[in-house]
C-alpha cells in the first residue's frame, strides 16, 4: 500500500507559488535556501504553499464542486451558457474529457509527503516538538483530503462495492519516477484516509491555528480534522464513529448554526470568525491557482458566464418561508431561470472571487442524523431532533418523524451547490432523476448502479502509468 509517485512538475521543494493573498507574508515564489526540506522553516513554508492548489479550477475553486452539481440535477445549463459545462451536464465524459482533479490532488499529496518524509530531526533551538507535530498534522489532513476527494470522484462508492478499484495510495514521493503505482481498493483508500486523520488528530494541539493567514478557517485545525473524520466514517458506513465525530464538532462552542436572518449574507464575507464554517478554501485573485474568470462567482452569476444555473428540480423543493429558497436569483433577461447566490462574490466587482466552504456545522447535524437512522446511538439525541435543529434555523416546517429519505432530502436542500448531492446519490444507492433537463435523453437519469458514478481516468495518466486500469464504461 505504501506507494511512491513522481510528479514531473514537482521540484525537491513543495508548492511555494500561488500563496500570495493566502498568507499575509507570502513565501518566496522560487526555490531558495529558505524553502528546502532541511529546516523547519522551509517545511513550514512548504505546508503554507500546499493549501493553494485547493482553490484551483480543478478542485474547490470551481469544477470539483460545480460539475458535481451539474451531474446531480441540482444545476442545469442556463440561457447564457458559454458551453463550459456541457460535459458534466450531459455526462459526455471520456478519457480525453474528464475531471482534472487527478493531477492537482496528487501534486498536493506529493508535496505534503515531502514534508512528512523530512520532518524528523527538526526539533531544536526555538523549534519545539509541538510545532513539528502541528505541522505534520496539517500535512496528514491535506493528504487525507486529497485521497478522499480522488476516491469519491474516480471510483464507485464504498456502499456499492468497497473491493472495486479506488485510486493509488501515495505515501512517499519518488524523485526518480520509476514506480508506477496501481489502484488500491476503495476500502484501502478509505482506511488510509482515516489512518491519516486519526494520526493528525492525535498530533495537533487543540488550540493550534496557523498564524499569518487571512482566513483562519482556511487552515487545518482540530475541529476540521474531526469533521472530515465524521464525513469519511459516514461514507464508509461506520455509523457510530460518524455520529461520535459529528458530536465532537457539534459540542464545540466555537461553532454555531446560522440563523434565518444571517443565512442570506454569510456567503460573501472575507472570513468567517463565527458561525458554521469549520474549514473553507480561501479565494483571492492574487493566488496564482485561483480560477477567477471560471470560478464559482463567474459560473453561477448572470453577470458572469452563468453556465451553472439552478434547476427547477431543486428550487421547487423549498417551501414558503424557508430562507434557503431565497438563496437563488433571477435575471430580467432570462425569466424563469435561477442561479445560486452562495457564490455572490466578496469583492467590489459584481462577480469577484469567493471562499468555498468545505466543512460546516449543519453537515455535522445531517451526518449524525443519518448515522442514528442507521443504528448509531448518541445520548439525548435523535435523528428527529437533529433535523429540526436545521429546520428551526431556516424557517422550514419542523419534522414530526424522520426516516432515511427525509435526511437525504434535507441534505439536498441544506447543502445545495456545495458539491454534496452527487456523492450522496451514489453512496446511498439512490441514483439521479432529473426533470428540468434538456440534454441527451440517454443521460437524463442515472440509475444507482450506473458506471457513470465513477469518472474516467485521463488518457495521459493511463499512458504514463501502465499499472492503471480504466473505469468500466469508458474503454473503447
Amino acid at each position: 500500500m505504501k506507494k511512491s509517485i513522481f510528479i514531473a512538475i514537482l521540484s525537491s521543494v513543495v508548492l511555494s507559488a500561488g500563496c500570495e493573498g493566502f498568507l499575509e507574508e507570502a513565501p518566496k515564489l522560487t526555490q531558495s535556501s529558505e524553502l528546502t526540506m532541511s529546516t523547519y522553516q522551509g517545511l513550514n513554508k512548504a505546508i503554507a504553499g500546499a493549501y493553494s492548489p485547493l482553490v484551483s479550477s480543478n478542485w474547490y475553486g470551481a469544477y470539483f464542486v460545480l460539475d458535481a452539481e451539474m451531474r446531480s440535477g441540482n444545476a442545469r445549463k442556463s440561457p447564457f451558457d458559454s458551453g463550459r459545462m456541457y460535459v458534466p451536464y450531459e455526462h459526455s465524459y471520456n478519457e480525453n474529457t474528464t475531471a482534472g482533479l487527478w493531477g492537482t490532488a496528487y501534486f498536493v499529496i506529493s508535496s505534503v509527503n515531502n514534508v512528512i518524509d523530512n520532518i524528523e530531526g527538526k526539533v531544536g533551538g526555538t523549534v519545539t516538538q509541538k510545532m513539528v507535530d502541528n505541522l505534520k498534522a496539517e500535512a496528514l489532513f491535506l493528504r487525507a483530503l486529497a485521497h478522499f476527494d480522488l476516491v469519491r470522484l474516480y471510483a464507485r462508492s464504498y456502499a456499492f462495492d468497497s473491493s472495486k478499484p479506488g485510486v493509488p495510495i501515495i505515501l512517499h514521493t519518488d524523485p526518480t519516477g520509476a514506480e508506477q503505482p496501481a489502484r488500491e481498493t476503495v476500502k484501502a483508500v478509505y482506511d488510509q484516509v482515516i489512518v491519516d486523520l486519526l494520526e493528525a488528530e492525535s498530533l495537533i494541539d487543540p488550540t493550534y491555528a496557523r498564524t499569518g493567514v487571512a482566513d483562519a478557517k482556511a487552515v487545518v485545525t482540530l475541529p476540521a480534522i474531526q469533521a472530515l473524520l465524521s464525513r469519511a466514517y459516514l461514507y464508509s458506513q461506520q455509523w457510530q464513529k460518524a455520529a461520535d465525530y459529528a458530536t465532537l464538532v457539534i459540542n464545540n462552542p466555537k461553532f454555531s448554526m446560522w440563523t434565518k436572518e444571517q443565512l442570506p449574507d454569510v456567503w460573501s464575507v472575507e472570513s468567517h470568525l463565527t458561525g458554521e464554517v469549520i474549514f473553507d478554501v480561501y479565494g483571492k485573485p492574487t493566488n496564482a491557482y485561483d480560477a477567477y474568470w471560471e470560478g464559482p462567482t463567474q459560473m453561477t452569476s448572470p453577470k458572469g458566464y452563468a453556465d451553472c444555473g439552478a434547476s427547477l428540480d431543486l428550487v421547487n423543493l423549498y417551501e414558503d418561508g424557508d430562507v434557503r429558497g431565497e438563496l437563488f436569483q433571477t435575471d430580467a433577461k432570462a425569466p424563469g431561470s435561477f442561479w445560486t447566490t452562495k457564490y455572490s462574490g466578496k469583492g467590489a466587482t459584481p462577480a469577484d472571487v469567493n471562499n468555498v466552504i468545505v466543512l460546516r456545522l449543519s453537515e455535522m447535524y445531517l451526518n449524525r442524523a443519518e448515522a442514528i437512522i442507521n443504528g448509531a446511538s448518541v445520548s439525548g439525541v435523535t435523528a428527529l431532533s437533529d433535523l429540526n435543529v436545521i429546520t428551526l434555523k431556516r424557517g422550514a416546517a419542523e419534522y414530526t418523524s424522520v426516516g432515511a429519505d427525509n435526511v437525504y432530502n434535507e441534505r439536498r436542500k441544506e447543502l445545495a451547490f456545495e458539491g454534496h448531492y452527487w456523492f450522496d446519490a451514489s453512496r446511498t444507492k439512490r441514483g439521479i432523476t432529473r426533470t428540468d433537463y434538456d440534454g441527451p435523453a440517454a443521460k437524463k437519469d442515472i440509475p444507482a448502479n450506473s458506471y457513470m458514478f465513477a469518472l474516467p481516468i485521463s488518457k495521459r495518466e493511463l499512458d504514463v502509468n501502465a499499472s492503471l486500469v480504466q473505469n468500466e464504461g469508458y474503454t473503447n
